[in-house]
């Protein structure tokens, strides 16, 4: 991303951001793991490609599709890697689960959100570079905002009829 094209137009001096070698300067971008059961996770990466272009490293899909539990931990431990993470479940419990939280148990660099959905990912592709608790919390919110009804049931919205 900010290499040839943040070299342009300054004068020939970097712009902000950006040391004198193109290097982009700055927090570490948080990598993202799709953890899921079945073919969900290649499905939600290949959808947030399609809507936002490619994103290098940013989400990595997992899928716990023919293997134990030690095996998906070990594919799991292996997609976060060293740095910041954040593995985004399918579900709060079961397989996909369980080692997202072994894989996430430094917390002061790994986070888990479960209930993972695409609005979600697409927030993540683009504020991957912001403080990881702030990251977690406007994910959180993203997700959640994104989950509505059409039309909008009366009952949510104050206007359904008295009991009688």
């Amino acid at each position: 991303m900010g290499g040839e094209s943040a070299m342009h137009g300054n004068g020939g001096e970097p712009p902000d951001g950006v040391d004198s070698t193109g290097s982009e300067a700055g927090p570490v971008p948080v990598r993202g793991v799709v953890l899921t059961h079945g073919g969900l996770a290649d499905g939600l990466v290949d959808a947030v490609a399609r809507i936002a272009g490619e994103v290098e490293g940013a989400l990595i899909p997992v899928s716990n599709t023919g293997c134990g539990p030690e095996a998906l931990m070990e594919r799991v431990a292996s997609a976060v890697g060293t740095g910041p993470a954040l593995v985004f479940t399918d579900l709060p419990a079961g397989s996909c689960a369980l080692a997202a939280r072994v894989a996430c148990r430094d917390p002061g660099q790994r986070r888990v959100l479960f209930g993972v959905n695409l609005p979600m990912l697409l927030d993540f592709v683009f504020h991957r570079t912001l403080p990881l608790d702030e990251l977690v919390d406007r994910l959180l919110s993203q997700g959640r905002s994104a989950i509505q009804a059409y039309p909008p049931s009366p009952a949510i919205h104050g206007d359904h009829p008295t009991a009688r």
